[in-house]
């Protein structure tokens, strides 16, 4: 597949977890922008089997390269961004894994049992992305437990294997000046923002700026019946240029670490 085929079929999915998505895409649209993707995101676990490298396998038979990694302390992650060799306008790629050997031997435990029930089929790494969750129906009592150690676990204990974000290029927006503009526009149109950290992660003075609004809610079938819990989410970046002149593009932990909790069930929709 070519980057076009990736992430017409990465929106596609995406956009059936996260309805919002498409809305604030048409009204960026509805006035006369053109919308570029700064960046597609993914979670995984550090395991051999279904790790950064595996994750990013069908991104680097398309041309994309490794361009920085990353370590989130708190949250035990750590993650790598890619970049397109030749087209610019093509999304950087981040994949992060959990740290699980961080983790208590339950969470050990409970990861290694969920890719054990995966196939050989399951696991080709070329079609690995766009699976979503392929293990057995998830129980509520489990995504409880692994809520209790790591957010991220949890999420992707229910979510699988898939985009945990898209991010509009607010640089490339032709009527928004600022991300702040940009952050009042989704307020204006009734969007929940992420405010963990502060409404916009990031300074000038480290050449980015993120902001994201809240995870959309959709039901899940769990063993115990149905239940609410937290999809995926929207984001927007803008980058300034550093002292050579080209924009900044890599990723700022920091900023990221509380980007992350958009997916947060604690945090009010």
């Amino acid at each position: 597949m070519n980057t076009t085929q990736i992430f017409d079929k990465l929106w596609t999915e995406y956009t059936e977890r996260t309805p919002s998505a498409q809305k604030i895409k048409d009204l960026f649209l509805n006035k006369g922008n053109k919308v570029f993707n700064d960046h597609v995101a993914f979670r995984t676990f550090d395991d051999e089997r279904v790790n950064i490298e595996v994750l990013a396998a069908p991104f680097i038979a398309a041309g994309y390269e490794e361009k920085g990694d990353y370590v989130f302390e708190a949250k035990k992650l750590y993650a790598k961004h890619f970049e397109h060799k030749t087209d610019s306008n093509a999304p950087r790629v981040f994949i992060s894994q959990l740290k699980t050997k961080e983790f208590s031997g339950v969470l050990q435990d409970t990861v290694t049992g969920l890719i054990d029930q995966l196939s050989k089929e399951d696991l080709n790494p070329s079609e690995l992305v766009f699976k979503g969750r392929l293990w057995e129906q998830p129980s509520f009592e489990v995504y409880e437990k692994l809520q209790e150690e790591s957010e991220y676990a949890a999420w992707l204990y229910v979510n699988g294997f898939c985009s945990n974000h898209f991010t509009v290029d607010v640089n490339k927006l032709s009527t928004f000046n600022t991300l702040q503009e940009v952050n009042e526009f989704l307020k204006q149109n009734d969007f929940k923002m992420n405010t963990s950290g502060g409404e916009i992660k990031g300074t000038p003075e480290v050449f980015l700026e993120q902001s994201s609004v809240l995870a959309d809610r959709i039901p899940v079938d769990f063993k115990e019946g149905v239940k609410e819990i937290t999809s995926c989410y929207y984001e927007f970046a803008f980058r300034y240029p550093m002292d050579n002149g080209e924009l900044y593009s890599g990723f700022i932990a920091k900023s990221a670490d509380k980007i992350f909790e958009s997916t947060d069930m604690k945090l009010k929709k």
